[in-house]
């Protein structure tokens, strides 16, 4: 029977003798074998995959494209394929091995679902020439690697699976997601959990046959190399900051207020503001725009502030002296002769929430205990990632890279060698068996799936 034990122990930590009692089963199983031994032998049809989805364009807020391309493939591979409101493209594969097995009865528990996730997006704006090729032993071009290589091995790790045929007793939900980059703002991650959590509130809510599994834990897949393990999530702030005035001839209208002069007595004090290392906390001037001419008095200027911390406080704090820095830099550019004003707006463009797993966490064990296994050094990181969202609801996701090397990231020469891919895509497919449960070799799914278990993360349910 499958052992699930160390997922939560009465000191509500992992029981490591029991992790590694799993992993090593898991291991030892040859239908395991035929899975982990799949990633080298398709290495070519892998990297044609990473080829053709990354010749698709996906800039920001037009995704669907490409969400199109990819989901025939998963279609192609027997799952159910949807689509959501936001764009998020969702493939499902059954906790049973019937891809017809239904949802819980009424009063029953549906088990939640592992999430393995990738971004569709890139920040290159439509009209990017994409360039898409094979250059001796490497891919490159713009978004090769951000995020081709997460949809890659999102769709390898799918193919690989359903070409095994090993049940799991909770299902699969294969997510390729919008909204990661830039001003995407994580609008994919944030429908998904926005969705997810709705649907378990309120006792009158009536399950949806049609919609996915609930989602127990997330695998978010971004990028190359194994080096990390994403468990804690960078807490950023975005913010606009447009300043207008009457504006004017430089010599007739001199005097009137100027904006620009504003924007820069903003951006001078903004730059002063001492910022602490402990919690590590960041600001940048990013983008700065205004005026018509050089004999002109603008009547607008514009400016974009990141703000960045490990702690929640701290944005807080700097956004208050941003405001303040703004109001004091419009006052101070009126001079005493002039009876106009300057206007100014703060407007907040991006929020990613801050988070962390718990040194506790069952999925923190998880991929560590495979990390020794594979021979992979890798520790807990703080990124901005999809696993953001989750991670601030007190919720169970990573952020992990897709095996492989790459470089040139956010560039039109980005590039990604799949030289050693395999260790990274071996990595997360353990880590989904391990998470989602194997039943033993002859062993029916159903019945196991019946067996008392505990749970690696809280699991939404529907209510009937």
């Amino acid at each position: 029977m499958p052992f699930l034990a160390w997922m939560r122990s009465k000191s509500d930590r992992p029981d490591s003798d029991g992790l590694r009692s799993e992993l090593n089963r898991l291991l030892a199983d040859p239908r395991v074998h035929q899975l982990l031994d799949w990633f080298s032998r398709h290495e070519r049809e892998i990297a044609g995959v990473q080829l053709g989805v990354s010749a698709v364009p996906a800039p920001p807020f037009a995704e669907q494209e490409r969400a199109a391309w990819l989901g025939e493939r998963f279609q192609a591979l027997g799952l159910s394929v949807s689509t959501d409101a936001v764009g998020n493209l969702l493939a499902v594969r059954p906790h049973s091995p019937s891809p017809t097995a239904g949802y819980a009865g009424e009063g029953e528990q549906e088990p939640g679902s592992v999430a393995i996730s990738a971004h569709l997006d890139t920040i290159f704006p439509a009209g990017t020439p994409l360039d898409i090729r094979r250059e001796h032993t490497q891919l490159r071009g713009p978004g090769i690697c951000d995020n081709g290589a997460g949809l890659a091995a999102l769709w390898a790790v799918a193919a690989a699976l359903q070409e095994v045929e090993i049940p799991t007793l909770q299902p699969l939900l294969f997510v390729a997601n919008v909204g990661e980059e830039g001003d995407g703002n994580l609008r994919g991650m944030r429908h998904l959990y926005r969705e997810q959590i709705s649907a378990t509130a309120g006792s009158d809510v009536l399950p949806d046959p049609t919609a996915p599994p609930s989602i127990a834990q997330l695998i978010a897949l971004d990028g190359s190399g194994t080096a990390s393990i994403v468990s804690q999530a960078l807490g950023s702030r975005r913010y606009e900051i447009v300043i207008t005035g009457c504006g004017g001839h430089s010599w007739s209208d001199y005097g009137t207020p100027n904006p620009i002069v504003a924007a820069a007595l903003a951006v001078r004090q903004l730059s002063r503001i001492p910022l602490p290392a402990h919690p590590r906390t960041t600001l940048n001037v990013g983008m700065i725009a205004g005026g018509t001419a050089v004999n002109a008095i603008p009547s607008r200027a514009s400016f974009k502030v990141d703000l960045r911390s490990m702690d929640a406080h701290r944005l807080d704090d700097l956004e208050q002296q941003l405001r303040r820095a703004v109001a004091d830099a419009c006052r101070e550019a009126r001079p005493n002769s002039s009876t106009e004003r300057l206007e100014h707006k703060i407007m907040l463009t991006g929020e990613r929430p801050p988070g962390e797993l718990a040194e506790s966490s069952p999925l923190l064990a998880a991929i560590c205990a495979i990390d020794a296994r594979l021979g992979i050094q890798a520790q807990p990181q703080r990124a901005s990632t999809d696993a953001n969202i989750p991670l601030s609801l007190g919720l169970e996701a990573i952020s992990l890279g897709c095996g492989g090397n790459g470089g040139g990231a956010h560039t039109l020469q980005e590039w990604f060698d799949p030289a050693g891919r395999e260790l990274g895509l071996k990595r997360i497919a353990l880590l989904a068996l391990l998470l989602a449960g194997v039943p033993e070799l002859g062993e029916d799914p159903e019945e196991a799936d019946s067996k008392p278990q505990s749970s690696a993360a809280p699991r939404p349910r529907r209510k009937s």
